[in-house]
Formats: C-alpha cells, sequence, structure tokens
C-alpha cells in the first residue's frame, strides 16, 4: 500500500505554556498536567495499531512519546527535524517581554511574515515549512501501509496542517493546538491530506474525573 497513516501529537503541557513563555528549542520538562495528559493520549491510543513512534528529541515531546510507545512495546526514535521552531534571541521571553523591547519584530512575528528570521540563529515560517515538509515525507515512506505516530511542538503541527489544507503560510491561525490531542494525517507519494483534527475527547472532564478513581 501506498498510504501511510501519521498519529501527530503535540506533547503535554510545560510551566513555560502557562507562563506564554516562548519555549522553542529550549528544553522545558513536562509539568503535573503534562504528564497526566500524556497518560491520556496514550490510554487513548493504547487500542491502535502503531508501528513506529518518532518524537522530537526535546525532553517534553519524548517523555509524552514514550508513554504512548509503551503500549505498544515500541522504543521512541528521536529526530531533531522534529523539534519546535527555533526562535533565537526571543527564547526564554514572554510575548509581553518581547513586544515591550522589540516591537519591530513583534510587529512582523504577529503579521506571520513568512520571511521574518528571529535574530541569533532564529528560523523563518519558510525555513520550518521547508523543514517539516522534507521530514514528513521521508519519515511518511519509511512507512507505507502502516500507522505512525509523530510528537512534537505546536509550531510543527501548525505546519503539517497547513500543507494538508493548503493554507498560507501567512493565514492567521484558526484551529486548534491542544497538549495531547489527536490530529490524523495520511500521506500518499502525491501529498499529506487532513483525516481530523483536535480530537480531545481524552482530555475532557469527565475522562479526567474517571482517572483520578
Amino acid at each position: 500500500m501506498e498510504t501511510t497513516h501519521i498519529l501527530a501529537i503535540r506533547h503535554g503541557e510545560t510551566d513555560w505554556n502557562l507562563a506564554s513563555r516562548i519555549q522553542g528549542q529550549i528544553d522545558i520538562p513536562l509539568n503535573p498536567q503534562g504528564i497526566w495528559q500524556a497518560q491520556q493520549v496514550s490510554g487513548a491510543l493504547a487500542e491502535e495499531q502503531i508501528n513506529a513512534v518518532y518524537a522530537s528529541d526535546l525532553s517534553r515531546a519524548y517523555v509524552t512519546a514514550q508513554h504512548i510507545a509503551a503500549h505498544h512495546a515500541l522504543e521512541v526514535s528521536t529526530l531533531v527535524p522534529l523539534r519546535e521552531r527555533h526562535y533565537g534571541a526571543f527564547e526564554g521571553l514572554t510575548w509581553d517581554e518581547i513586544q515591550q523591547a522589540h516591537p519591530q519584530d513583534a510587529g512582523l512575528w504577529r503579521d506571520r511574515d513568512p520571511h521574518w528570521t528571529p535574530r541569533k540563529g532564529g528560523e523563518s515560517l519558510v525555513m520550518l515549512h521547508a523543514r517539516v515538509l522534507h521530514m514528513v515525507n521521508d519519515i511518511a515512506a519509511q512507512h507505507r501501509g502502516q500507522q505512525i505516530a509523530l510528537v512534537s511542538h505546536g509550531g510543527v503541527l501548525d505546519i503539517l496542517y497547513r500543507i494538508a489544507t493548503g493554507q498560507d503560510l501567512q493565514l492567521a491561525r484558526s484551529w486548534s493546538l491542544r497538549n495531547t490531542a489527536i490530529n490524523r494525517l495520511l500521506w500518499t507519494p502525491q501529498g499529506l491530506q487532513l483525516v481530523s483534527w483536535a480530537d480531545e475527547r481524552h482530555l475532557d472532564r469527565d475522562t479526567r474525573e474517571e482517572s483520578s478513581t
């Protein structure tokens, strides 16, 4: 078969997510809520056939992936191309701090200028798009006829959604990127297709209450 089924999942929550602090490629661990989310998504996928689990090498993604892989007796394969977008000098800052100290950069970022490149080694949206496209084509081609999990970051998942739906890089985002929501894609040599996005049923209140008993 030519088709590869892809489960694209964002890592669990971190304290920097809560603080709206830019993580980028800084290695920030899951907080207790993030660990709970990883447990919930792993349970939701426990009965599915998963042939391989790939993750960013940043611990928030890798640990989330470990929970998923454990149900399937799989090892997690780490890939640097699954890392979050590199935000250069702005990593570690909050959005408010960036707006106050670097208003011009903040404006270009807010307007989604595809060629704006964060200073000190950051990636533009064009660069990120090229990285993600090459990564997903390379991995998916190795798993034709199988289902794989890719555990990554919000910026990477945003690009996957845009590739699958043909959305422009400058279009304002209207789709959810909630931590550990389940997103499903199909890959063929002709391209990427969206199956479903932002399945959050394993994270709803009823599921949370049941998990505490």
